[in-house]
């Protein structure tokens, strides 16, 4: 079973095949991070721009990487919620006039359920149900109780800003690049997490998720400090990250004895911090913590794919009910 899977989300085209839900024949993924760098986010008229520019040129490309031709698809996958609005339009058009050309199902698929798959993606030793995902990204912090395919249960989430928006505001107060976690990262491996105290938010909430308050602390620390020398900026980026870190793993390690789960899937973009994944290994004793390899964190089509390989057959809907919004549950 051969499903390609297209995602259209929010700032990357990727268009992917994946074989039997797990093993990924092509994968290739047109980023926009240079063209929405200047505005420090995602601007949402561009990137549905950009995306119907990349993808038409992205779909030849991918299948004959992997040395495919139409026929030897079987399905189509595309993201069809949550995401830019805009952005998802594209993909869900090009993944229904594919369908009605090629004749083949086409499954939507929920971006979240996408990340949460992406554990799956090119292992031989895939998690064990049930298991804890702790998705983290841009636009998403979010603690699930998985005990089969497509069975899960939101336990909670951020009330406000998600994980990976915060590392992008903090890292624009402290003058660092956008996106902000990996120059974070970078920059918080050379300082000291403990000159100064930063807030571990929402500790009276075992699975819910608070980061506007951090980011609050490290914009008025900023105001306070005034001028930033390099060995502050690294300083206010390891206290920052450790703050994010504790919250993360205490809230993981609580839905992991709330679930009666030993496994821990980490993914979403913030999943690329190893700093993170290294530190949940270390301290949540007897757990397996899972991330998928860095290309597989950030949004991408394979992801997708897998998602809708274990989609359950008797829930698919009709291609022409599908559209934006559509939901795989």
């Amino acid at each position: 079973m051969r499903i390609l899977g297209i995602e259209t989300s929010c700032d990357d085209t990727s268009i992917a095949i994946v074989r039997d839900g797990i093993y990924v024949e092509a994968v290739l993924t047109a980023s926009q991070i240079n063209a929405h760098r200047p505005y420090g986010g995602v601007v949402p008229e561009l990137a549905a721009r950009m995306h119907t520019q990349a993808i038409h040129h992205l779909l030849p490309r991918c299948l004959e990487k992997a040395g495919l031709t139409w026929s030897d698809i079987d399905q189509i996958a595309v993201t069809t919620t949550p995401g830019l609005e805009g952005a998802l339009l594209i993909g869900v058009v090009v993944a229904k006039t594919l369908g009605m050309m090629l004749n083949r199902p086409v499954i939507p698929v929920n971006h979240i359920y996408g990340h949460i798959y992406s554990a799956f993606l090119d292992t031989d030793t895939p998690p064990e149900f049930p298991f804890v995902a702790l998705v983290i990204s841009g636009g998403h912090t979010q603690l699930w109780s998985v005990t089969g395919h497509y069975q899960f249960e939101l336990l909670g989430q951020t009330r406000d800003d998600a994980v990976g928006e915060a590392f992008d505001k903090v890292a624009r107060q402290l003058g660092l690049t956008y996106p902000g976690g990996p120059p974070v990262e970078r920059r918080a491996a050379l300082g000291n997490p403990s000159r100064f105290k930063l807030p571990r938010p929402l500790r009276d909430s075992p699975f819910e998720f608070s980061f506007s308050g951090l980011k609050t602390a490290v914009v008025q620390l900023v105001a306070e400090i005034g001028t930033l020398d390099e060995t502050t900026v690294n300083d206010i980026c390891a206290g920052f990250q450790a703050s994010v870190i504790d919250t993360l793993i205490e809230k993981a390690g609580a839905a992991l004895r709330h679930s009666q789960a030993s496994t821990l899937c980490v993914v979403g973009g913030v999943a690329a911090n190893q700093t993170l994944v290294t530190a949940a290994s270390e301290r949540l004793v007897g757990v397996r913590v899972v991330a998928p390899p860095r290309h597989y964190c950030t949004d991408n089509a394979a992801m997708i794919a897998t998602a809708a390989h274990f989609f359950p057959i008797t829930k698919r809907g009709d291609l022409k009910e599908l559209r934006v919004g559509t939901v795989t549950m």
